[in-house]
C-alpha cells in the first residue's frame, strides 16, 4: 500500500487506503487474523512512511494488553517475548494510556533546549521518536489500540487521524467478529454449567486419540456421584448445581497429571489422561481423584460430601472405537454402583461377556412373545409337615434360540429396561391363568392358590384391576383362587398407586403376596394400611438359615409380624434339613425351595397335583 505510481494499482488518496484495509479484513477469521493483520500493518507502514506498526488487544478482566500482530516482526532473543503481553498495572505510561484510550494520541518530540536546536543546526541526528495511538472502541469500551512509530519527528495530519480511526474501527470489528465466533466454538465445546468439556468435544479428543498411528493405551474413566439427588431434593437444584460446579473445579485444579474432563450431563463426568497410560497407573489416578472429590464442600451454609462411583475402561489406537470404548467405561461404573456405590471398577472380559448377553437378550427379546418361545414352569409351596401342595407359583422361563432354557433373572431387567416388561407381565398372567383352569377342569388343584409375580410396570399402569378381573371371570378362577406377589421395593416407591391398586385387587378377590420381605425397604408401618395377604420370608436370610446366627432373628421377627397381622407366611429358597427344620421349630410351616421341588413344567405340575403332596421326613420338632 505504499504510495506508489498509479500503473502499479495502489492507491494513492486516504478514502482508496480505508477501502483497501477494509477489503483485506473481510473475510478474515480467527485462523487468518494474524497474518492477515500483520500485511495490513506492512502496508501501512509504507505508506504513511513510518518504521513501526502493532496492534494490541486488551483484555479487561486480566487487565493487559495483548500484541496481536507487529511491522517488521522484532526478533526476540529471550524465552518469551516481553511485550506479547503486558500488565497494564506494570506498563510505562504509553502502555497504560491504551486501557481506556477513545481519541488518537499523538506523541512528538519536544525541541525544549538550547542543545536541541543546536544538535539539529550542526545536522546530528536526534534520539528521539515521534508515535501515534488510535484506539479500537466498542461502544464504549476500548478493546486495543492501533499504533504508529516513527524514528525522528513526523506530523500527523488531522484527515491522517481520521482515516486511521475508520482502520482501527475495521480492525475492532473483526476482533469483536472473531470474538464472538470463539465464543461459540466455546459454547459448542464446553458444558454451560461448569465449563468443562461437552460430550461433543470428548468425542473429537477421543476419535483423535484412538486414530491409528497415535500412541496407547488411552485410559477412561467415567465418574458417577452417588445419592446426588439427596442434596437436590433436599436443598433444591441450585445448590446441587453449586456443588456439581465445585466439583468440576476439584477434577480441574486437584491432580497434576495432564487431562481432559469432560461433564456428560447431570453427575456423569469422563476424564481422559492426556498422555498413554496403562491401566494400573490409571486405576491409581482414579483412587486419587476418588479421595479428592469426596472432601466436604460447603454449600449455603451446609457441609456437603458425597462419594462417586469409578468405571475404568482401556482402548488401543487403532483397534478399538471411542464408541466401544465408552461402553465398556460405562459398563465398568455400572458395576461398581451396583456393588454399592463409593467403588473403582476397572472393565474386564468378564464384564465384556456380561454386555454381550445382555446385547443378545435385547436383540432376541423383541419378539419372543409373538414367536412362541416363552413357556411356564411352577414352583410348588408346599406344607413341610404332611408335604401337602398349597400353591405353585408360577414362573416364566424363555427358550433362547442359542442359550438354551433361560430363567427370568436372565432377561426381566432387559424387559423393564426396554419397555417390555409389561407385555411380559400380561402374557405370563393370561397363560398361567388359562393352564390353571384346565388343571381345575380336570379336578386337579382346585384347593390350591395360583401365584404369579407382577412387575412395577404393571402394578401402576391405569386398568389393571380390570385386566386381571377379566382374565379371571374369562377362564371361571372364582375369587381367592389366585394371588399376586408383589416385591417390598414396589409398596413403598409409589403408595398411593399401590395402595389404590392393592384394594381394588381385595375388591374383585385377588390375593396379595409381599415377595422377598426383608431386603431393607421398610414397609413394615405400611402392613397395616394394605391389603396385604401373604409374607414371603426373601431366601437371602434363608439359605444358611441354622447355620449363620445373624438370620434366624430377623426370620423370627418376621415370623412374629405375620403372626401379628394375621398373614400368611411362607419361606423361599429352603435348601437344606437345618433350614427346614428351624422353620418348623419357630412356627413356619408354608415353604419353597430346592430342598422340596425345584421349578417344574407344568405337565409336571399336573401331575403332582394329582398326587397332591410331595414326601418329607422330617423329624417331628417342638414349636417355639
Amino acid at each position: 500500500m505504499a504510495e506508489v505510481t498509479p500503473e502499479v494499482g495502489v492507491p494513492r488518496s486516504l478514502e482508496l487506503v480505508v477501502t483497501s484495509v477494509a477489503t483485506q479484513l473481510m473475510a478474515v477469521n480467527a485462523a487468518t487474523a494474524a497474518a492477515v493483520s500483520q500485511q495490513v500493518l506492512a502496508d501501512l507502514v509504507s505508506y504513511f512512511d513510518v518504521d513501526v506498526s502493532f496492534l494490541r488487544h486488551n483484555d479487561h478482566l486480566a487487565h493487559t494488553t495483548k500484541l496481536v500482530a507487529e511491522w517488521p516482526p522484532r526478533p526476540v532473543d529471550a524465552p518469551t517475548d516481553p511485550i506479547a503481553v503486558v500488565r497494564f498495572a506494570d506498563a510505562d505510561p504509553v502502555f497504560a494510556m491504551a486501557e481506556n484510550l477513545k481519541e488518537p494520541a499523538v506523541f512528538r518530540p519536544e525541541p525544549a533546549t538550547d542543545d536541541y536546536q543546536r544538535t539539529i543546526e550542526a545536522g546530528r541526528q536526534v534520539p528521539s521518536t515521534s508515535m501515534a495511538s488510535v484506539p479500537l472502541l466498542s461502544g464504549e469500551v476500548t478493546t486495543g489500540v492501533l499504533g504508529f512509530v516513527k524514528f525522528g519527528d513526523r506530523e500527523w495530519l488531522p484527515e491522517e487521524l481520521n482515516a486511521l480511526q475508520a482502520i482501527a474501527s475495521l480492525f475492532a470489528q473483526v476482533q469483536a467478529r472473531i470474538a464472538a465466533e470463539e465464543r461459540l466454538r466455546y459454547l459448542a465445546d464446553h458444558d454451560h454449567l461448569t465449563g468443562l468439556y461437552n460430550r461433543r468435544a470428548l468425542l473429537a479428543h477421543l476419535d483423535d486419540r484412538l486414530a491409528p498411528g497415535q500412541p496407547g493405551p488411552v485410559s477412561v474413566m467415567f465418574l458417577d456421584l452417588d445419592r446426588l439427588k439427596a442434596i437436590n431434593d433436599y436443598l433444591g437444584h441450585t445448590a446441587g448445581d453449586a456443588f456439581i460446579r465445585v466439583l468440576a473445579q476439584r477434577l480441574e485444579e486437584g491432580d497434576d497429571e495432564p487431562k481432559l474432563i469432560a461433564r456428560l450431563g447431570g453427575d456423569e463426568f469422563v476424564v481422559v489422561p492426556a498422555a498413554p497410560m496403562s491401566a494400573d497407573d490409571a486405576e491409581a489416578l482414579a483412587y486419587r481423584l476418588q479421595a479428592m472429590l469426596r472432601e466436604r464442600v460447603t454449600v449455603d451454609g451446609e457441609m456437603l460430601t458425597r462419594t462417586v462411583s469409578i468405571g475404568l475402561a482401556e482402548g488401543i489406537p487403532g483397534r478399538d472405537s471411542t464408541s466401544d470404548l465408552l461402553s465398556r467405561a460405562d459398563q465398568a461404573v455400572l458395576t461398581a454402583k451396583s456393588a454399592g456405590g463409593n467403588q473403582v471398577a476397572v472393565f474386564s472380559d468378564v464384564m465384556a461377556m456380561e454386555i454381550d448377553f445382555r446385547n443378545d437378550i435385547e436383540l432376541h427379546l423383541q419378539n419372543v412373545i409373538e414367536d412362541g418361545s416363552l413357556v411356564l414352569h411352577y414352583l410348588p409351596e408346599i406344607d413341610m409337615r404332611t408335604g401337602e401342595v398349597l400353591a405353585a407359583e408360577a414362573l416364566v422361563r424363555w427358550q433362547h434360540p442359542t442359550r438354551g432354557l433361560l430363567a427370568p433373572d436372565s432377561f426381566i431387567g432387559v424387559a423393564e429396561s426396554i419397555n417390555l416388561a409389561g407385555e411380559l407381565g400380561r402374557w405370563v398372567l393370561r397363560n398361567a391363568c388359562a393352564e390353571f383352569a384346565r388343571w381345575r377342569a380336570n379336578g386337579l388343584g382346585r384347593r390350591i392358590l395360583l401365584r404369579i409375580n407382577v412387575s412395577p410396570v404393571q402394578l401402576v399402569t391405569e386398568g389393571f384391576v380390570d385386566s386381571v378381573a377379566s382374565i379371571m371371570n374369562e377362564f371361571g378362577l372364582p375369587r381367592g383362587s389366585v394371588c399376586l406377589e408383589i416385591t417390598e421395593s414396589v409398596v413403598v416407591q409409589d403408595i398411593e398407586t399401590t395402595r389404590r391398586t392393592l384394594f381394588g385387587l381385595q375388591n374383585v378377590g385377588v390375593h396379595v403376596a409381599i415377595d422377598d420381605f426383608g431386603t431393607g425397604y421398610s414397609a413394615l408401618s405400611l402392613l397395616k394400611s394394605l391389603p396385604v395377604d401373604t409374607l414371603k420370608i426373601d431366601r437371602s436370610f434363608v439359605a444358611e438359615l441354622g447355620s449363620n446366627p445373624g438370620d434366624l432373628p430377623i426370620v423370627r421377627a418376621v415370623i412374629a409380624l405375620a403372626g401379628a397381622f394375621g398373614l400368611q407366611l411362607v419361606a423361599e429358597g429352603v435348601e437344606t434339613e437345618t433350614a427346614a427344620l428351624t422353620l418348623l421349630r419357630h412356627g413356619c410351616y408354608r415353604a419353597q425351595g430346592f430342598l422340596l421341588s425345584r421349578p417344574i413344567s407344568g405337565r409336571e405340575m399336573q401331575q403332582l397335583l394329582a398326587k397332591g403332596r410331595v414326601p418329607v421326613r422330617f423329624p417331628p420338632v417342638p414349636h417355639m
